[in-house]
């Protein structure tokens, strides 16, 4: 049976395939409307010990002072490519997409492409993984009341690029709306098929400084996080494949299609 890991009661391990599915779409019934909808953002990790952080805290160092400098840089090279235009979400969206290091985070709406995620990459199949779930109605509920509004006058549970851009134009308005830090979620354009098929949606957090995890730790109401042990990673990965959720979709061209091939003929390990 699904339980809590230890001190961790936001923390579910999963046993089975069926136990896996419970808790994925735990809690979407929505008697309101009577139907079935889940209010959360998914993040699929093939490495249950690794952290929710972004491209650019990844650099390390002073990273933060280097934000401005990838952006602007970003903008004025990407210009012929389309990248350098419109809104600073646009541009950081299509930035994110494109590997520059941001901070922004990836997320999806759709809990088997987060599964896609924990188990697509062979060399990390001995390894337990994890899905982070973070509820955005619940996390929206503690944005600056400028960017409420947005949403509630929009009817609008995650913000549009546009609807961001006008609450808060720059990063440095964004960090100045509130002293504690918080947490928005935003639908990029559709800028690719994978973009599309991979039901995209980024986060992204009012303070540069702050990690992902040590924010939702604060706020166990807001996340789950499931865990996926790793002896049950093969009968995933079979059933998503059989389930077309595979990369070949979630990377559309040429490049989805040989990395597809190159995990379905590679070798079991004993």
């Amino acid at each position: 049976m699904a339980g809590s890991t230890g001190s961790r009661p936001h923390e579910v391990r999963v046993d089975s395939w069926t136990e896996l599915q419970h808790e994925l779409f735990e809690g979407s019934w929505q008697p309101a409307i009577g139907r079935y909808r889940s209010t959360y953002a998914f993040r699929g990790m093939a490495d249950v010990d690794w952290q929710l952080k972004t491209s650019l805290s990844r650099l390390g160092g002073d990273y933060p002072r280097l934000e401005r400098h990838l952006i602007r840089n970003f903008r004025k090279y990407a210009y012929l490519e389309g990248g350098g235009h419109g809104s600073l979400w646009n541009l950081l969206a299509q930035a994110q997409h494109h590997g520059l290091p941001t901070r922004l985070l990836d997320w999806t709406y759709s809990p088997y492409v987060a599964l896609h995620f924990v188990t697509d990459d062979v060399r990390h199949v001995d390894r337990d993984g994890a899905i982070w779930c973070v509820d955005y109605t619940r996390t929206n509920k503690l944005l600056p009341p400028g960017l409420l509004d947005v949403l509630r006058r929009e009817e609008a549970d995650a913000f549009s690029t546009e609807m961001l851009h006008e609450a808060v134009s720059t990063l440095q308005s964004l960090d100045e709306l509130s002293v504690d830090p918080f947490i928005v979620f935003f639908e990029p354009p559709s800028l690719s098929p994978r973009i599309i098929n991979q039901f995209a949606l980024f986060s992204v957090l009012s303070s540069v400084r702050k990690t992902l995890e040590a924010w939702l730790e604060e706020r166990s109401d807001v996340y789950r996080k499931i865990v996926v042990p790793s002896e049950l990673k093969w009968e995933v990965r079979d059933k998503l494949d059989q389930a077309n959720i595979n990369e070949r979709v979630l990377f559309p061209g040429l490049d989805g299609v040989c990395q597809l091939l190159s995990r379905q003929y590679s070798p079991r390990p004993r």
